[in-house]
């Protein structure tokens, strides 16, 4: 695993390299450039670029590494199309990252900027059209927020965020077939939620689902489900719903006999009621979910009953992790 680090100014990505390196034993890697600067960091490995950077980790990616300081476009690109890579930035808000370079300069006898100098240095770094970080940052799959200004607290975020964690690089099947059921939620037209569904037996796909309106209706989103469209309350009216689900879509899609013995259903959504009755009389022997429902109590007993196996998915967290 490589793992990169970005952000502002005094935002902390010294202490999160640091982290890596002495809690879990990551070898520190930068830029002859950027060591030149930073003589005080003993044993980091310096490369002349990217290219030479990768060649040295690609054969050893099973091990851990980090880069502490990605701010080249060019660089992002490289290390980014390997499938070891990661990026994580780091950021605060202004004012507690001007109060740590205050304390920071003072530490080392520096004189320190002004609040308004660092506002301008922290905008120049982070925006400006040529050399600023913002497109980086953006592109980060962690963007951890360092409000603390104890190392213990932010150790105890990075240490519950199991950055090591294998399915970071390489999704696992269920990160896979659930990601795939998010993007078919996506072609939704329902317009009380998003949901999709993907039919899945022996690891190959079988079908894929996701909920509205049935084939030759006005599609919800234009208004052809009144139901979803007067606002009533989840779980309520559904008698009344053209809708159909995501699952009732991806069972009809596949038929009783394409399903056969064995399949697994993953829904980015946990099943209503209504649609696990059909899921054990076609006969699919588990259910995995990402987000619950009302009907989550009511969907477990029948499934249960029915000798269907229910369970909840947990990805790596990722995104903005406060």
């Amino acid at each position: 695993m490589l793992v990169g680090i970005c952000g502002g100014l005094c935002a902390g990505k010294r202490t999160v390299a640091n982290f890596l390196v002495e809690m879990l034993r990551f070898q520190e890697l930068a830029f002859e450039n950027d060591a030149r600067k930073q003589p005080q960091n003993a044993g980091v490995l310096a490369f002349p670029n990217a290219q030479e950077l990768m060649n040295y980790v690609t054969p050893r990616w099973r091990e851990h590494f980090v880069v502490s300081n990605v701010r080249d476009k060019s660089v992002l690109d490289e290390l980014s199309s390997r499938p070891c890579f990661i990026l994580i930035s780091v950021d605060a808000p202004v004012t507690t990252r001007w109060v740590r370079h205050v304390k920071r300069n003072e530490a080392w006898s520096k004189p320190a900027q002004t609040l308004e100098m660092f506002l301008e240095a922290s905008d120049a770094q982070m925006y400006h059209p040529v050399k600023g970080i913002a497109p980086i940052v953006d592109r980060a799959s962690i963007k951890l927020i360092n409000w603390d200004n104890s190392v213990a607290a932010l150790h105890r975020k990075l240490t519950n965020l199991n950055i090591t964690d294998s399915e970071r690089l390489r999704p696992g099947w269920d990160a896979y077939f659930m990601q795939l059921a998010s993007l078919a939620a996506k072609r939704s037209n329902c317009m009380k939620r998003r949901v999709g569904c993907v039919l899945v037996r022996e690891k190959r796909v079988i079908a894929t689902g996701y909920n509205g309106a049935p084939r030759g209706l006005t599609n919800c989103n234009d208004g052809g489900c009144a139901r979803c469209n007067d606002g009533s309350a989840g779980g309520t009216a559904l008698d009344t719903c053209l809708c159909l689900h995501a699952e009732e879509n991806a069972l009809l899609e596949a038929g009783r006999e394409r399903v056969g013995a064995g399949a697994t259903l993953y829904c980015d959504t946990c099943p209503c009621l209504t649609c696990s009755i059909k899921i054990v009389q076609v006969g699919i022997s588990e259910v995995v979910y990402s987000r619950g429902y009302s009907m989550d109590a009511q969907t477990a007993d029948v499934l249960r009953e029915g000798g269907v196996r229910l369970r909840q998915y947990h990805p790596p967290r990722d995104g903005i992790v406060v």
